[in-house]
């Protein structure tokens, strides 16, 4: 068999298949990826930490989400009714879910999120509005039911640990302000698991403290407490979470006794702040809050005993008599000034005589210095009786404006005979008490029988 000639013109293939590329444009690619995404991967939960945070005007949500090791460009779209969005913001720990896809304008892979969950901090974050909105929505909050704190508490109620540095910063400052306040302490945990029911009954405690009939026989004393305060210092929203559970809020509610709360720094707010009667930034300011009625009227003595010292009788004469020294001491410099003035004129006029010898002028001049030397004497004495007169009516009103004026014209002044302190008015005094009533010429012990107002 003749073997199969060729044609000149045959070069077999030139173009091998193997040899032929496929070529993709950007776009071609880009559209590839995503749609291998989104076949391969899909709908995934992942979880991270919140960073480079943007909301546009347009409602869209763009943030990363990234761990230690990389990230991943997330979208949160308007359209998504996704709950919690409002509550993300950098640093949040999340847990989405969500749809991988890529963004081909960008060529660059992100997370379309469909829902959201909060971790760590911002769990606590939902769960603190949720109860704060339903504790608002049935009046414990309401500003109506708040009461007024007592002006001069006399004990009051201290709810927090033993060992914190709040039970020190409030005792220093009471010591400092007002001594005498009596202080119950219902110790409790303030912090960790089971601190939240250990506070809210220590309040209970302190109530049925408080309302208890017979009084302590041993101080003879009451156990009526004018005020609770609760406090601890500062520390972060897991730290302080036991003031933000129902059933302290509910404690503090149902307590007879105003509360006074003081949790941690200015900057905290916790639930056991917005039913209080009274929310004070720190312990501090809070024990200030609570002896402010003391402190106030300590000042006030003060200031009104310097005044009755300022106005007091002896001092009004201390003063008159400086002024008539004052007067005394201008007196003498104005004769010593006016004699070395007139000595002054008489020795020039001697001068001018002994030039001229005039002896008529002489003779005038002679009797012009010696009715001069008259009238001076006679102002000077008409001047020092003046002062004299002035001195002796200013001492006269004095003293019948003293005290013993008054009691000279048949008043008397009643006096507890204990402490001293005078009787004003009928309710002022107590049957049994012991009276001591000065009059002009002494002074009459009594006891009070009856008491007519």
């Amino acid at each position: 068999m003749s073997k199969q000639t060729k044609s000149q013109w045959d070069f077999g293939e030139l173009f091998p298949a193997e040899a032929t590329r496929k070529i993709l444009s950007v776009s071609e690619l880009t559209a590839q990826v995503r749609r291998l995404l989104e076949k391969q991967v899909g709908s995934i939960w992942v979880t991270g930490e919140v960073t480079n945070l943007r909301a546009q005007s347009s409602g869209h949500i763009y943030f990363t989400l990234k761990d230690a090791a990389a990230q991943l460009g997330c979208v949160l779209f308007s359209r998504e009714k996704v709950p919690h969005r409002e509550l993300l913001a950098d640093g949040q720990k999340v847990l989405l879910q969500g749809d991988v896809t890529v963004y081909e304008a960008r060529g660059q892979y992100q997370l379309i999120v469909r829902a959201v969950e909060l971790q760590g901090v911002g769990v606590l974050q939902v769960a603190f509005e949720k109860l704060k909105q339903k504790l608002a929505a049935e009046g414990l909050f309401a500003p109506e039911r708040k009461r007024a704190l007592p002006k001069f508490p006399q004990r009051i109620g201290l709810v927090t640990s033993p060992t914190g540095a709040a039970i020190r910063d409030v005792l220093h400052v009471v010591q400092r302000r007002n001594p005498a306040l009596k202080i119950i302490l219902a110790p409790c945990r303030v912090q960790g698991d089971g601190a939240a029911e250990e506070i809210a009954e220590a309040i209970e405690l302190l109530n049925r403290y408080s309302v208890a009939s017979e009084p302590i026989q041993r101080f003879n004393d009451s156990t009526n407490l004018d005020l609770i305060l609760i406090t601890r210092g500062g520390g972060s929203l897991e730290d302080l979470w036991a003031f933000n559970e129902e059933v302290v809020a509910r404690a503090i509610y149902e307590s007879a006794i105003p509360i006074v709360s003081a949790v941690g720094h200015e900057i905290d707010f916790t639930i056991a702040d917005f039913v209080a009667d009274v929310r004070a930034a720190t312990p501090s300011a809070a024990a200030e809050i609570i002896t402010e009625g003391v402190f106030a009227s300590r000042q006030l003595v003060a200031n009104l005993i310097r005044r009755m010292m300022q106005t007091h009788p002896r001092r009004r004469l201390d003063e008159s008599l400086q002024q008539l020294d004052d007067l005394q001491a201008r007196l003498l410099r104005q004769t010593k000034q006016g004699v070395s003035e007139r000595r002054l004129a008489w020795h020039n006029l001697t001068t001018r005589l002994r030039q001229v010898r005039p002896k008529q002028l002489l003779k005038q001049r002679r009797e012009v210095l010696k009715a001069t030397q008259k009238r001076l004497r006679e102002l000077v004495s008409i001047q020092f009786k003046n002062c004299k007169s002035s001195f002796a009516a200013t001492e006269s009103r004095l003293r019948l404006l003293g005290p013993g004026q008054v009691l000279a014209r048949g008043y008397s002044i009643t006096m507890d005979a204990a402490t001293g302190k005078i009787i004003r008015r009928a309710k002022d005094a107590k049957r049994g008490q012991s009276l001591k009533t000065r009059v002009r010429d002494g002074e009459i012990s009594s006891n009070v029988e009856k008491i007519v107002e």
